[in-house]
């Protein structure tokens, strides 16, 4: 017996509206499509219902990284024999926002990325996608170094007291919490080298720049701490567990739980 639900959009845009998405909202989107069942529609369905819901006067963003564009050596090309590194340096291919799909971000993101009137941003890596009212202010000047930090989309959707909507997702793709990864203090904050290719000059170039190390191994462990003290809107659509909040709750949060547990 087949136990599965099938989702019309109407199904989303009513789960959405019962955990507090409204219009005019600007709001950090992660989903696992796959973790919905069967979608009527697919991808289209979710981003429609999205756009249905926050309105022309809100925002809506995505993470659209590229992370296979980084060095061989930093571990993202794990499949591949260590003879090949310096062929892959060679050649990968640079970052173009209008042409490089995402790596893993879902086919929520991937389709997104391409939505008429989305705009995505410049970082070659770490590059995030917004359609709406702020989609612009959002995505400009995202700084090479600047990935997570005060300069960046994610700190942009902070001064717009954003939030944060988990379609089916957990806290480990929570991107906000990089934004506490940069303002927590903790021994083992450090710097490193990330290098990646990138259109310059006209040209294809290899190049190499200084940014915070994050993982994001804590990451669960600082949402079930966080579910523990504040208000995060839930409900189920389908198979998927939906979770909605303030950003500013889970960032402000996980710089005191960083600065606490981290080593």
């Amino acid at each position: 017996m087949d136990n599965r639900k099938i989702l019309i959009k109407k199904d989303i845009v009513d789960a959405l509206r019962e955990i507090g998405v409204k219009s005019g909202q600007n709001i950090m989107v992660h989903t696992s499509m796959k973790s919905f069942g069967f979608v009527c529609g697919g991808p289209q369905i979710i981003i429609e219902a999205l756009i249905e819901v926050v309105g022309e006067g809100g925002t809506i963003m995505m993470p659209t990284q590229t992370w296979k564009n980084m060095d061989p050596a930093y571990g993202v090309h794990w499949q591949e024999p260590k003879e090949w590194w310096n062929i892959i340096r060679d050649n990968w291919p640079a970052y173009d926002k209008d042409i490089t799909p995402t790596n893993s971000m879902g086919a929520v993101a991937e389709m997104f990325r391409k939505w008429p009137g989305t705009l995505r941003s410049d970082h070659p890596v770490r590059s995030v996608a917004a359609w709406g009212k702020n989609a612009k202010y959002l995505v400009s000047n995202h700084d090479l170094s600047d990935i997570f930090g005060e300069t960046s989309p994610i700190a942009k959707l902070y001064d717009l007291n954003g939030h944060v909507l988990l379609l089916g997702t957990d806290y480990d793709k929570n991107t906000s919490i990089h934004l506490a990864d940069e303002r927590a203090d903790y021994p083992s904050k450090h710097m490193e080298e990330n290098s990646c290719a990138v259109i310059k000059d006209g040209k294809r170039q290899w190049i190499t720049y200084s940014t915070l190390y994050v993982d994001g191994e804590d990451f669960t462990d600082i949402g079930d701490e966080f579910e523990k003290k504040y208000n995060v809107s839930k409900t189920k659509v389908g198979n998927a567990d939906i979770r909605f909040m303030k950003q500013r709750d889970i960032v402000d949060f996980a710089v005191q739980w960083i600065e606490k547990n981290r080593k």
